[in-house]
Parts: C-alpha cells; sequence; structure tokens
C-alpha cells in the first residue's frame, strides 16, 4: 500500500513506549499469558490498518472507547533494512527485542479487544524477499506469531515484492504453512486493485495460490490510487474482482465473494482521488449485501481532521484531508463487524477552571499532544501524549495528565 507510508515515516514516538507499558509490565510481573481469548472472524476482517511506530499513532484504547472498535490491523512487519531473515517492525525494530508494540497490543487486549499484524505494505524489503525458501519464511513469521499470541495476520503483497515471482512464491507458501501450523489462524491476503479487479502481477499471486494449494480466509483488493472515482469506481472492481476469483479457483459467485475482502483509503489517496464517509457507506453496503468476507481501510492514523480541514489539497499520513469527526471512518468497521457503534453525549455544564489560570480551559472535544497545557478544577496540567475526551485528574487508562499545581 503506498498510503504514505514511504513519506511520513518517522521515528518512534514516545507516546508509543509509554501507553500501555504500565499493563504490560503488570501482566508479565503476574505471569498471566500475553494472549487473549480470540474475537471472531468478523471482527479481525473488520480490523483497520494502524501504524503503531510512525504516522502519529493514536491512542487505541480512546478509539476503542469512542467507537466500539475491538480489533486492529498493526503494521508493517519487513526484512531487517540491512538484510537477514528475521522479522522487525518497519525494518528497524526486532520483533525479538520489542516491547513497545507490545505494550500497545496488551493495553487493547486489556479492555476485551485484539489485534492482527500486517507483513509487507508498500515499499521497503519484504521478507519473501530475503529468506531463502518458503520454509524460512514462514519460520520468521512464525516469530510473530508466537511473541504476540496472534489469532490472525495479514499478507499485504504489493510493489515491489509482488512482481517477483520467486518472492510470492515464498510468501504464499509461509501462509500456507502457517495456516497448516497455527489451527483457527485467520489468514488475509491484500493486494492491488485496478478497474477489472486486480492488474497481471496481482493474477499471477492468485495463480501461484492456486498452483500451491493455499485459501485463505479472503483475498482482499485495495481499489485506490489507480484512478478511482468513489464508491462507483471501486464497487465495480470489487463486482469485477469476483469474476476473476471465479476463473481462477472456479468458485461460483457466492463461494467468491464469501472469500473477498475490501481495503480502501479514507479521505484523500496518494494519488489525489477522494473517498468520503458516503462512499464508505456505498461500499460497506455492497459489502454486506454480497456477504464480503473482509472490509478494512488505510488508515486509523489518519482518521481524524487536517488543520485546514482539506490540508490545503495535499494528502496526508496523520489526518484524511476531508472534513471529520475523529474516528468516522472506523465506525463503518464497527458496522461491518456487526456492532452499532456508541453514540457520545456531550457534558450539560462545562468543566471547572480556575479564575486565574493561564492555560486554556480543558475541552473534552480537542485534541491535545504532549507538552500541551490546560485548566482543569482550579490546576494546571500538562499532557504527556496524544489524548482527546480524558478528564484531568482521572487515572484513564494511562493518567495521560500531569498536575503541574494549583492555578
Amino acid at each position: 500500500m503506498k498510503r504514505f507510508r514511504a513519506l511520513l515515516c518517522g521515528a518512534a514516538t514516545a507516546a508509543l513506549a509509554t501507553a500501555g507499558l504500565a499493563a504490560f509490565a503488570a501482566q508479565q510481573a503476574s505471569g498471566a499469558p500475553a494472549g487473549a481469548t480470540a474475537l471472531s472472524d468478523r471482527w479481525y476482517a473488520a480490523a483497520p490498518y494502524l501504524m503503531p511506530h510512525d504516522n502519529n499513532p493514536p491512542d487505541a484504547g480512546a478509539i476503542m472507547d469512542a467507537t466500539g472498535l475491538k480489533a486492529f490491523q498493526l503494521a508493517f512487519i519487513l526484512a531487517p533494512d540491512g538484510g537477514g531473515c528475521s522479522p522487525t517492525w518497519d525494518g528497524t525494530s526486532p520483533v525479538s527485542s520489542d516491547t513497545a508494540v507490545g505494550s500497545v497490543i496488551s493495553a487493547i487486549r486489556a479492555k476485551g479487544g485484539d489485534v492482527s499484524v500486517s507483513i509487507g505494505g508498500y515499499g521497503g524489503t519484504k521478507l519473501g524477499q530475503t529468506c531463502s525458501d518458503a520454509a524460512s519464511t514462514a519460520a520468521a513469521y512464525q516469530q510473530v506469531i508466537t511473541k504476540y499470541q496472534l489469532k490472525a495476520i495479514d499478507f499485504d503483497l504489493e510493489e515491489p515484492e509482488y512482481e517477483n515471482t520467486a518472492a510470492i512464491a515464498r510468501e504464499i507458501g509461509a501462509a500456507k504453512i502457517l495456516q497448516q501450523n497455527n489451527p483457527g489462524l485467520y489468514v488475509s491476503v491484500t493486494t492491488a486493485g485496478t478497474a477489472d479487479g486486480t492488474g497481471w502481477f496481482g493474477k499471477q499471486m492468485l495463480n501461484e495460490a492456486k498452483a500451491q494449494g493455499f485459501t485463505p480466509n479472503n483475498f482482499s483488493i485495495m481499489p485506490f490510487d489507480g484512478g478511482f472515482n468513489g464508491a462507483a469506481a471501486q464497487t465495480s472492481a470489487l463486482t469485477n474482482f469476483n469474476t476473476v476469483l471465479q476463473s481462477t479457483f472456479g468458485w461460483d459467485a457466492a463461494t467468491a465473494y464469501a472469500h473477498e475482502g475490501f481495503s480502501g483509503m479514507n479521505g484523500r489517496s496518494d494519488t489525489g482521488e477522494y473517498f468520503t464517509q458516503a462512499d464508505f457507506q456505498t461500499v460497506l453496503d455492497f459489502a454486506t449485501s454480497h456477504h464480503m468476507d473482509r472490509f478494512t481501510f488505510w488508515s486509523l492514523n489518519r482518521d481524524r481532521q487536517c488543520t485546514p480541514p482539506d490540508n490545503n489539497g495535499k494528502t496526508s499520513g496523520t489526518c484524511s484531508s476531508v472534513a471529520q469527526s475523529d474516528w468516522d471512518f472506523a465506525k463503518f468497521s464497527v458496522k461491518f463487524a456487526g456492532v452499532t457503534p456508541p453514540t457520545t453525549t456531550p457534558p450539560t455544564t462545562p468543566p471547572p477552571t480556575g479564575g486565574d489560570c493561564a492555560a486554556g480551559a480543558w475541552n473534552s472535544g480537542a485534541v491535545y499532544t504532549g507538552g500541551d497545557t490546560v485548566s482543569y478544577g482550579g490546576h494546571t496540567w500538562k499532557a504527556k501524549w496524544w489524548t482527546q475526551n480524558e478528564t484531568p485528574g482521572s487515572t484513564g487508562e494511562w493518567g495521560v495528565w500531569e498536575d503541574l499545581g494549583a492555578c
């Protein structure tokens, strides 16, 4: 997925290292298992993508509270930037020594949710390119499954890897091995979308899967960054991809839809296409009426409004470039999973503030980032990391507000 990964990936934020660390440490100290009770396949199929290291990662717990979302698709697992056949986050952070992403996963599970992990993405070096065969590729991914006790995994097969037939053969072979060795593992395969469903390399990937006798829970296409104009172009591509699945695997239309998924891009795409909330609703209606297996999008990092809302006609990795409320697009994933998103009622009275406090009054609807100060209850408070709708003075999920004393 192009999806602004290459342009906006930066250093891991302090928020990642801090958010959830207390819960993770307590869990490890108690000897409690890191895994969670598996969610339904529908939830893993509805999990939107979240980059936990880059693109100003939002607080997953806050999204869960605001929307009812339970599942997250964490991205991306790559080969080390220097080469080798061991899994890393984004090519730089070895999975073997990770605690930061682990703490995020623990925090999500502590609130009744779970995660899938995505392999590959647009750009970077993939393990299928550096490992010697399917078995060693699978062994690298098995480290990720075992470390995080995963119940779901996503193979995001696209440029430049999906132009390498040997690498794709190793990835498909690895996916088949993991499916066999981890009973019940939910496996999705995501690839590029085109007007006729998917392009030549996508069709070659499907042929490889057929040749190896591998059938995942779904094959998902990304109908964006290819001259798409709203929902009508996307549903047409999904219809055409259904025909491709039928002809490749010998399925009827219903069976093909049951193995088909949609992976969209919320707001402005990398190439300047626009997909609004109304477009998402149209595609969601198509997906549910055709009993498709998956509905997801890139990304939660982008599921908030830019300043200005259109971001001056530019695409961002941290906001959508369309007018929206925070997490508008996540609510479509919640609907796909079969849950009604919660409604939030604003407070009837404003929170108290000290009369001579210099910092602005805390606002439950505002977004604050690390270092921002507010006044509340006659005290000045400083945000430790990104937060929204967490009242100063409450412990919240992680105690985001530091009390700087009375005004």
